[in-house]
């Protein structure tokens, strides 16, 4: 028999009633009237399901795998429903639908929004949205601790020089990972502020690029950046999601590192030195360079942000970027460049074989000692292959929907990447308020699907369907 967690939800459940009192706060301190009671009714409701779940027995057995992806998963199915009150019984008379569909986009990130003209909307809803991704990257980084056991043997050792898996010291690994999420996002909000960007602007950003997720507090990313040097610091910023949410934290405060401290961070520094060179000779001879940094910047740790300026001919490379992702201890989706490259360089090892086989060609990652065995590799492909298979299903079901094939397929690679559509990717204008419903629900279903790791899905599949 399966369980839920509850308790693990409890904390989220308590962490939205927190953000609820800060709006209300804000609410009254700039005379904001006109959603005031959502965020009264938010917190009460949040304050009780946070209590009743906390209360709640559950079984003291050892917990299953498939106990903490159900509890995930269920997760990412409740706590928007709580996130959505404020969208709901708003003044703009959102239908339940756009209210989850809304909050849904806010908690994993992606950036989806009914909403055709931010300017009208009210600022504390404004600042609610933001505070949706905040909560939502958070969750996503105590998921991966709460899930460790899909994970690759690599990627736990190397977690283990961070956090403490022991059971007694899980309130205090919480703890820490909570106060790093929260000082990293001070940090933006600070450096964004020195940057001459308005304080709101500032704030909503810091919520925004911390989580890797898509809202913004105006229509366009343009209306914000009026400098170069606001260019370079937001794209900068973006990449605090893109990095391991250790990596700042370890290189400052943590002595006698070794490189395997740092193995995933140093290939996703040579990475994307090497994008950016790439663009630099070969993709900026029609545009600002800044401008393609920061699209640059944006792709890779999923966030999706641009300026308003379209560049079809680069959608293609940016899309690609998208998909390949960011460190596994970071808010970015994405397949996660450290398993394509592994898998990439095991496959060129095999053939190379048959063709030299007196030879000896080691499966060891760059700059380190760390070696990546068979059944490592099979998860990676076999993740690729559940993002390949969910990306036809999902293309598929909108192209049915009557959504031109080539959007479609766009706009399922950004759904499974949780990355919101934007200029750079030929999407900018796609209208999610009149879509069908039926495809809104699959969107939703999708946003999910791409939010948790994917193996987690053929581990449920195993468990459901093939039963013993």
């Amino acid at each position: 028999m399966l369980v839920i967690q509850t308790r693990y939800l409890s904390f989220f459940f308590g962490l939205i009633s927190i953000l609820s009192f800060f709006n209300i706060i804000y609410s009254y301190y700039l005379n904001l009237y006109l959603n005031l009671n959502t965020y009264y009714a938010t917190f009460f409701v949040s304050l009780l399901v946070s209590i009743l779940f906390f209360l709640i027995k559950i079984s003291k057995k050892k917990q299953t795998i498939f106990d903490k992806i159900l509890t995930v998963f269920f997760g990412y199915i409740l706590i928007p429903l709580i996130l959505s009150i404020p969208f709901y019984f708003s003044i703009y008379n959102l239908t339940f639908l756009n209210s989850y569909f809304e909050s849904i986009s806010g908690f994993t990130s992606t950036g989806f929004t009914i909403f055709e003209n931010i300017k009208l909307i009210d600022q504390s809803l404004i600042l609610w949205r933001s505070s949706t991704q905040w909560i939502g990257g958070l969750y996503f980084l105590f998921s991966i601790i709460f899930l460790i056991d899909i994970y690759d043997e690599n990627f736990k050792k190397t977690l283990t020089n961070f956090i403490s898996f022991d059971s007694s010291e899980i309130f205090k690994q919480a703890i820490k990972i909570f106060l790093l999420y929260s000082s990293l996002t001070l940090f933006i909000f600070i450096i964004l502020n020195f940057s001459s960007i308005r304080a709101f602007n500032s704030l909503n950003l810091a919520f925004t690029l911390i989580s890797s997720g898509g809202f913004l507090p105006v229509d366009n990313l343009s209306n914000i950046l009026k400098e170069n040097s606001q260019i370079i610091v937001i794209s900068s910023m973006m990449l605090l999601s893109f990095f391991s949410i250790f990596f700042i934290y370890n290189l400052i405060f943590i002595r006698n590192k070794n490189i395997n401290f740092f193995y995933e961070d140093l290939h996703l520094i040579f990475y994307f030195i090497i994008v950016v060179s790439i663009f630099f000779l070969f993709f900026s001879f029609n545009n600002d360079f800044l401008i393609n940094f920061l699209s640059i910047s944006s792709s890779i740790s999923n966030i999706g942000l641009s300026m308003n300026f379209e560049e079809n001919n680069l959608s293609f490379i940016f899309l690609i970027l998208v998909i390949i992702g960011g460190s596994f201890f970071s808010t970015s989706s994405g397949l996660r460049f450290i398993k394509i490259y592994s898998l990439f360089k095991y496959s060129l090892n095999q053939i190379l074989s048959f063709s030299k086989p007196k030879n000896i060609f080691m499966n060891k990652l760059i700059f380190t000692n760390i070696k990546f065995d068979f059944d490592e590799i099979n998860k990676y492909f076999l993740s690729i292959l559940i993002f390949i298979l969910s990306l036809l299903i999902l293309s598929s079901i909108l192209t049915f929907g009557g959504i031109n094939f080539e959007n479609s397929l766009k706009l399922s690679i950004l759904t499974l990447m949780n990355t919101v559509n934007s200029s750079i990717y030929g999407l900018a204008n796609f209208d999610f308020n009149n879509l069908h419903y039926f495809l809104k629900y699959n969107l939703i279903l999708f946003m999910i699907i791409g939010r948790i790791e994917l193996l987690t899905i053929l581990l449920l599949l195993k468990k459901f369907l093939f039963k013993n």
